[in-house]
């Protein structure tokens, strides 16, 4: 990785995107402290330290949702549109068709993602607006003047980052909506590795423990890397053989390609599925101050919901409550097989492959080729989901059972993993391109 950097800093084109991608996010992180209007932050920081279950999204903002600065919202209205618009291509098929345009399609698509996430951050901010207004976490003044100017800042935050993503990704390197959520997440590690050191490492009893406790914490935290890496990069390749044909008077074809399946084929959507559907009563419940008595029916499933309750093995009464964990894994596998399921269609490929003449060596063409396809499939979702309650699981554990609490989890580290391989593929492919055309201007 830093071989390719080195050598991609040699050439000037490339070394000006990585420059421009550089001075965006440092406006991003400028943007992450501006405080937002209208807004008592000293109440709203006490409010939210009560508030554990926003961990999380408080992660994929950088911690610009805890000081609630202007861009409180970030990037995750963006996110939430594209999930949808991602959706809706597949419902309806007049998007359908519009995706298969070419470039203008996609390009409409783009734009109606646009108007979807201003519309999101609009609701989004009027509900934490009308939340502040109940937890009286407004500043003194006029309290309807205070809504407007929340709701304004908020979705205008939101709107630049999503510009500031898009020009990234024209004039910087890599996605430039990834790039932002990567440094977001990023910029919380070091602060959860200095909790994690003042807990275990420096409030241990003597050295020795100190020092097993941080010896555990790396293995854990490079064994999670290293894993997630292999779990990106497996791929399994299907071959397939393409028949001869005469064109003219040459014989083309017979040549030998593979589909590749990734074992991930979902990547970390599954993981933002389940955990945004858990922790959406919560999110509610915490905007408009309910609690309840823990006698409630209500309280008791947002105490279910709650990772934060999950695998607390010192007591055998809130140990009943993990039940919510057996529902959250069920929720990541469910997802995973759905997401796949729309976004990867068997037959589709089984029908191109036919009519270009192709055929996977040992499988009839047509419907035995979609039932092959389709049971590999299901296998290889199956290995990725595995490898994905992995990864989102262990975290949670070590904070139900070691009081292990951080911000950035199995979640996060895909996401930062996930980015960063793609990041230097593009580097990469653009040094390559650059390399080609240097050797034909010779």
């Amino acid at each position: 990785m830093f071989k390719t950097l080195r050598n991609a800093l040699k050439i000037k084109d490339i070394r000006n995107k990585i420059i421009y991608t550089f001075l965006a996010l440092i406006v991003v992180r400028l943007g992450s402290q501006l405080p937002l209007p209208g807004v008592n932050r000293e109440l709203f920081a006490n409010w939210f330290q009560n508030i554990t279950s926003l961990d999380f999204f408080n992660s994929l903002t950088g911690g610009s949702f805890t000081t609630m600065s202007i861009f409180a919202l970030n990037i995750t209205p963006y996110i939430t549109s594209s999930i949808i618009m991602q959706l809706l291509t597949i419902a309806i098929p007049k998007l359908e068709e519009m995706q298969k345009d070419g470039e203008e399609g996609r390009k409409k698509i783009a734009e109606y993602t646009r108007y979807v996430t201003v519309a999101l951050a609009i609701i989004e901010s009027v509900a934490m607006a009308i939340g502040f207004y109940r937890g009286g976490q407004l500043s003194t003044g006029n309290a309807f003047l205070n809504c407007i100017v929340i709701v304004v800042a908020l979705t205008a935050g939101s709107a630049f980052l999503m510009w500031l993503g898009e020009r990234i990704t024209e004039k910087g390197v890599g996605n430039g909506i990834s790039i932002i959520l990567l440094i977001n997440i990023i910029s919380r590690i070091p602060q959860d590795l200095m909790t994690l050191y003042n807990k275990f490492v420096g409030g241990a009893s003597n050295f020795a423990n100190g020092f097993v406790a941080a010896v555990i914490i790396l293995a854990v935290i490079i064994g999670m890397v290293v894993f997630i890496v292999v779990l990106q990069n497996g791929v399994r390749k299907i071959p397939v053989q393409y028949a001869k044909k005469v064109q003219g008077r040459k014989m083309v074809g017979g040549q030998t390609s593979n589909i590749p399946l990734k074992i991930n084929t979902a990547g970390v959507i599954p993981v933002i599925f389940a955990g945004s559907l858990m922790q959406f009563p919560i999110v509610i419940a915490s905007f408009f101050s309910y609690t309840g008595s823990r006698t409630t029916i209500g309280h008791k499933v947002l105490y279910l919901l709650n990772q934060n309750n999950w695998c607390n093995f010192s007591s055998l009464g809130e140990l009943k409550y993990s039940i919510g964990l057996l529902i959250y894994m069920f929720l990541v596998v469910f997802f995973a097989y759905f997401y796949t399921s729309i976004t990867f269609n068997p037959m589709e490929v089984s029908n191109n492959m036919k009519k270009q003449g192709g055929f996977i060596p040992g499988i009839r063409p047509g419907r035995p080729t979609t039932d092959y396809l389709t049971k590999v499939l299901n296998n290889i979702i199956f290995i990725g989901a595995i490898g994905l309650l992995i990864v989102s699981v262990l975290p949670i554990f070590f904070s139900g059972a070691f009081g292990a609490d951080v911000s950035f989890s199995g979640t996060s580290l895909i996401i930062i993993v996930g980015v960063v391989l793609e990041t230097i593929k593009q580097i990469e492919s653009q040094m390559l391109v650059r390399h080609y055309k240097g050797f034909l201007n010779d």
